[in-house]
């Protein structure tokens, strides 16, 4: 499947980009963003840009190098936006984007058990299996206490019936080790009702967005993300964040409105810019996406 990038003019026109700027994409993903502002600027615009996964980096090296772009893609974690921007020797940047969304390649293509439509190993981890990384799916659902389970899976994600599904979890890991996304979404199967098995929102939704949150510690990286990216940004740049997450527009929301009681940022769009109509008829995963956008002061 193409990746579709939700938002994609709205979040780099909202940046006011010109030429000589610096934009720093922290979610380089499918390379959506970084693409459209190599074509729209082509090396008028200079675009440093950093993903977890190096398979999507990969991926927007090829993409990149036919726009004959000014850019540097680098493997690391937008959390870390200071010391990849001090390794480049670069003081400020003038735009940054956020997107913090799964790319259509990590959900459908990357066989790491993002997604409860297919069978794989449950790693749900944006470093490749091959990177060996320290915590996986598989190490949280086996291995983390019940009740730590259950804050998770409703604190991450809402999820009504957090508790029956941890309790669940523990009880089917005595018994033989979780391995496979079909393991955990049977145990999920089990744990629910059955009304909530036929509801409008698939029952593992929650579950599997939650134990992915957990795996690669998405809330701290953001407020981490946020907080030293904003610093980076020079006077009169902007940010724009685009979240699909209650619990991650939330920190933004609450981020951005304490720059602003300090006088130290306006906000571009005082209500968070969702997708068109068009837009959400056409990419059913733009349906939840809310943009926000701030210029530092």
């Amino acid at each position: 499947m193409t990746h579709e990038t939700v938002l994609l003019k709205e979040t780099v026109d909202g940046l006011n980009l010109k030429k000589g700027d610096i934009v720093f994409d922290g979610t380089l993903g499918g390379g959506g963003h970084s693409a459209y502002v190599a074509e729209k600027f082509g090396q008028g615009v200079k675009i440093i840009a950093v993903d977890r996964d190096s398979e999507a980096v990969q991926r927007a090296e090829i993409r990149l190098k036919d726009l004959k772009a000014n850019y540097s893609l680098i493997l690391s974690d937008y959390r870390n936006v200071d010391k990849v921007l001090a390794d480049q020797k670069i003081a400020n940047v003038q735009g940054i984007i956020l997107d913090l969304g799964l790319s259509s390649n990590q959900l459908d293509e990357s066989g790491r058990g993002f997604s409860f439509q297919k069978d794989e190993p449950l790693f749900m981890t944006f470093a490749t299996p091959t990177e060996n990384p320290l915590i996986t799916a598989q190490k949280v659902i086996n291995n983390w206490g019940e009740e730590t389970l259950s804050d998770i899976i409703y604190g991450y994600a809402d999820e009504r019936y957090a508790k029956r599904i941890a309790k669940k979890i523990v009880e089917s890991r005595a018994e033989k080790e979780i391995k496979t996304t079909n393991d955990l979404l049977e145990i999920i199967f089990q744990a629910v009702p059955i009304a909530y098995r036929r509801g409008k929102i698939h029952f593992a939704t929650k579950t599997f967005q939650a134990i992915r949150m957990a795996v690669n510690d998405e809330l701290e990286a953001l407020k981490e993300g946020l907080r030293k990216g904003f610093d980076k940004l020079s006077s009169g740049g902007r940010m724009s964040v685009i979240s699909f997450h209650s619990g991650e527009d939330r920190i933004v929301k609450n981020y951005f409105r304490d720059l602003v009681k300090e006088k130290r940022a306006i906000l571009i769009n005082k209500k968070p810019i969702i997708a068109s109509e068009e837009e959400r008829a056409k990419n059913s995963r733009s349906r939840s996406a809310k943009l926000r956008i701030l210029e530092k002061i």
